[in-house]
C-alpha cells in the first residue's frame, strides 16, 4: 500500500517536449549506484547505446560510502575454492529469516541471476571480486546459515588506472569511514592497522607504507587514489561502463517521465548545467536514484521514533530523496511498504566538526570487539552487541518507549580504547583528546561517574557492568548469547579468550560514545517482479519500466539476513535489467570456473598492481 504523501511529478509526452534538445538511446539508466551501473554495463555489454543521468556532480551514490561486500550465495569464486551449495540450502536460511515476507519467484531471480552476475563481471568486465571466505551470515543458528563463501567484494584498484576525466566524477571515500581521508579495506588490511596499535611490527610497517603512499597521492592528485570497498566497486563499474561506450552525466537530475499514447515509458526529461532536454530511450528506462533515506517527509510517515523526519542519520548521500520512486509513481507504479523494516538500519554516532559541519559515523566493528557494550539511559543491555548493525537499532526502536528519544551508548574501559576504535576514536597512536574536547567521547573516573556525564541510571550501569564481567570472564553471555555464532565470533578479537566476543570492562578511566538511529538505506520501494519491471498498483509491469537498486523494494522484505544485502540485489537486479533490456537469453558467462583463488581475501597489495 502506497502511504507516501510526497509530491510527484507528472509524466510528460513525448509531443509536450518538442521545443526540447533531445539525445537518442536505447537505455536511460537514471542513478549511478550500483544497481544503475550495473544495468549500464550489462546493457552496454549486450550493444544498447545506454545513457546514465546522475543528480550529483559525482558518480556512485551511496554504493561509494558503503564496505562494499556483496552477498551472492552461489557465486563462482566460492565453486572455485570447492564451496558447492545447493540453492535449496540458499532458500531454507532465506525462508526462516524472511518469515512472511518470503517471496519466491523474487528470490528465486535473485539466486538464479547471482552466479551469472558475478562470472559476467568477473570474466567480461573492469569489476573484479575477491571471495568472503571467511564472512559469516548473520544468524548462525538457523537452517542453512553459511559459514563463508557467500559474499564477494571489489578488488581494490589504483585510480591512475582510470582516466583522469572519469576519475572527476567519482565520489570520493566517506572521511568518517577513512583515516584522513584513506580507504582502509576489511580483511587482512583492517586486521594489519588494527595490529600496529598494538605495536606489531609487520603492522606499522604496513600502515606507514599505506599512509605514506596516501600521502604521496595527496601531493600528487590532490586525493585518495588507492581505491578500496565501495570506492572501489565504483571506480571498477565506472570505467567498466566507460570501456563499453556509457555516456555518464553529472549533475543531470531527471524530471519527469515520458511516455507514449500505450502509456510505455519512452524516456525522460532531465536537467542539466545547460538547461533542460529531453532524452529518448528506444528500449526503456531504469531507476536506480538511491531511494528515499533523505525525504523528510517519508522518513515520517514510514520510520519509527521518527515524529517529524528529522530524528534520522542516514550515511546516504543527501540527494537520495525519493526521486526515482516519484517519478515512477507519478506513471502508476506501486510504492510497496509492506515490508518488515522501511530502511537498511545502521547505529550511528554524530561528529561535530569546527567548522560546523556533522559528520556521520557508522557502528559497524567496533561493537563487536571484546570489552564494549551498548546500554539505554536505564544503564541496561538490550541487544547482542555482535550481531548486525540493523539488529542493533531494531533493538533499540522497541527499546524505546513512545514517545521518547531513541539512542544508546557504546561504553569502553581504558585497555579498549587503545586497542580498538571506539565509533570515530581511533586506537594507539592515535590520540584520543580531540574526542574529549569536541565531547564525541565522555570520560569518567569511574563507571558511576561515567553515567553521569552521560546521563545514565549510575546505578543500573555498575550493576550491568559487573554482572557482564563476571559472564565475560567465562566466556559467556546468558542475557543476550552474544559469541555463540560464527559471525559474532569473527567479528571479534581471535587472541581473546575464552570468547573472542567477549571481554571485561574493568579499567579506568572508561569511555562513551552515544549513538542512535541511522540507516545505510532503505528497503521500501518500488515494486518489481522477477526480471526488474516496475509494476503497478494492480500489479502489472509498466512498459518500459525497470528499477534497480535502493529504489526496488527489497528482495529480503526488510529483514538483513547477511551483510551485503543491499549491494547483492542491487547489482543482481541491476544485471537482470540490463539483460532483460537487451532481450539477451544465453548467459555472458562461459561456465567454466574462474582460477581459484585463496581460500582467505588476499593481502592487501591490490592497489598497486590492479
Amino acid at each position: 500500500m502506497n502511504t507516501s504523501t510526497a509530491s510527484t511529478p507528472a509524466p510528460a509526452s513525448i509531443r509536450e517536449q518538442d521545443r526540447l534538445p533531445v539525445l537518442d538511446c536505447d537505455v536511460l539508466v537514471v542513478g549511478s549506484g550500483a544497481g544503475g551501473l550495473s544495468a549500464a554495463v550489462t546493457a552496454a555489454y549486450h550493444g544498447l547505446t545506454v545513457i546514465v543521468v546522475e543528480k550529483a556532480g559525482v558518480c556512485g551514490g551511496a554504493t561509494s560510502w558503503s564496505g562494499g561486500w556483496a552477498w551472492t550465495p552461489g557465486n563462482p569464486l566460492a565453486r572455485a575454492a570447492g564451496v558447492k551449495e545447493d540453492r535449496e540450502t540458499l532458500r531454507t536460511y532465506l525462508r526462516h529469516t524472511l518469515g512472511e515476507e518470503y517471496q519466491a519467484d523474487r528470490v528465486d531471480a535473485f539466486l538464479e541471476g547471482v552466479p551469472h552476475m558475478v562470472g559476467f563481471f568477473q570474466d567480461k568486465t573492469s569489476l573484479q571480486f575477491v571471495p568472503g571466505a571467511r564472512i559469516n551470515d548473520i544468524y548462525g543458528k538457523v537452517p542453512g546459515a553459511g559459514r563463508g563463501n557467500r559474499s564477494v567484494g571489489p578488488k581494490p584498484i589504483n585510480a591512475r588506472k582510470i582516466r583522469p576525466e572519469l576519475r572527476r566524477k567519482m565520489r570520493h571515500q566517506l572521511y568518517e569511514t577513512s583515516f584522513l581521508g584513506m580507504g582502509i579495506m576489511a580483511g587482512p588490511d583492517l586486521t594489519k592497522f588494527l595490529s600496529a596499535s598494538q605495536g606489531n611490527p609487520k603492522g606499522i610497517f604496513h600502515a606507514g607504507w599505506r599512509f605514506g603512499l596516501h600521502l604521496l597521492d595527496l601531493l600528487t592528485h590532490r586525493r585518495n587514489m588507492q581505491l578500496v570497498n565501495g570506492t572501489a566497486l565504483t571506480g571498477r563499474l565506472m570505467k567498466s561502463a566507460d570501456d563499453l561506450g556509457v555516456d555518464l552525466r553529472v549533475s543531470t537530475p531527471a524530471k519527469r517521465l515520458l511516455t507514449d499514447n500505450t502509456g510505455k515509458v519512452t524516456g525522460a526529461v532531465v536537467g542539466s548545467p545547460e538547461g533542460e532536454l529531453q532524452i529518448n530511450a528506444a528500449r526503456g528506462v531504469v531507476l536506480a536514484a538511491g531511494g528515499f533515506p533523505n525525504d523528510v517527509q517519508r522518513r515520517k510517515e514510514l520510520f519509527p521514533h521518527t515524529p517529524t523526519g528529522r530524528e534520522h542519520w542516514t550515511l546516504a548521500p543527501r540527494e537520495t530523496n525519493g526521486d526515482g520512486i516519484s517519478l515512477a509513481q507519478a506513471v502508476g507504479a506501486r510504492f510497496r511498504t509492506d515490508v518488515k523494516s522501511p530502511a537498511a538500519w545502521c547505529p550511528v554516532s554524530l561528529v561535530a566538526y569546527s567548522n560546523g559541519r556533522t559528520g556521520i559515523f557508522p557502528h559497524i566493528m567496533d561493537r563487536a570487539k571484546p570489552g564494549s557494550i551498548g546500554v539505554l539511559a536505564t544503564g541496561k543491555r538490550f541487544v547482542n552487541e555482535a550481531n548486525g548493525y540493523y539488529d542493533y537499532v531494531s533493538a533499540l526502536m522497541a527499546a524505546t518507549p513512545e514517545g521518547g528519544t531513541a539512542e544508546s551508548w557504546q561504553i569502553a574501559d581504558s585497555t579498549f580504547v587503545r586497542r580498538f576504535p571506539l565509533g570515530m576514536a581511533k586506537p594507539l597512536p592515535v590520540p584520543l583528546f580531540p574526542y574529549l574536547r569536541s565531547g564525541y567521547l565522555k570520560k569518567g573516573r569511574t563507571i558511576e561517574e561515567l553515567a553521569a556525564k552521560c546521563g545514565i541510571n549510575p546505578a543500573g550501569l555498575k550493576a550491568t557492568v559487573g554482572e557482564f564481567n563476571r559472564n565475560a570472564r567465562l566466556g559467556v553471555d546468558p542475557d543476550f548469547g552474544r559469541g555463540e555464532t560464527a559471525f559474532n565470533r569473527y567479528g571479534g578479537d581471535a587472541r581473546t579468550r575464552p570468547n573472542p566476543s567477549l571481554g571485561p570492562i574493568e579499567k579506568g578511566p572508561f569511555y562513551a560514545v552515544r549513538v542512535v538511529p541511522g540507516s545505510f538505506g532503505t528497503f521500501a520501494g518500488l515494486d518489481a517482479d522477477g526480471s526488474s519491471r516496475v509494476l503497478d498498483n494492480d500489479g502489472e509491469p509498466i512498459a518500459g519500466l525497470y528499477v534497480a537498486g535502493n529504489d526496488q523494494a527489497n528482495v529480503m522484505g526488510g529483514h538483513y539476513p547477511a551483510g551485503g544485502i543491499n549491494l547483492g540485489p542491487a547489482l543482481t537486479f541491476g544485471y537482470i535489467a540490463g539483460r532483460d533490456l537487451a532481450g539477451a537469453t544465453a548467459y555472458e558467462d562461459d561456465g567454466n570456473l574462474p582460477q581459484a583463488r585463496p581460500a582467505a581475501e588476499p593481502a592487501f597489495r591490490a592497489p598497486l598492481t590492479a
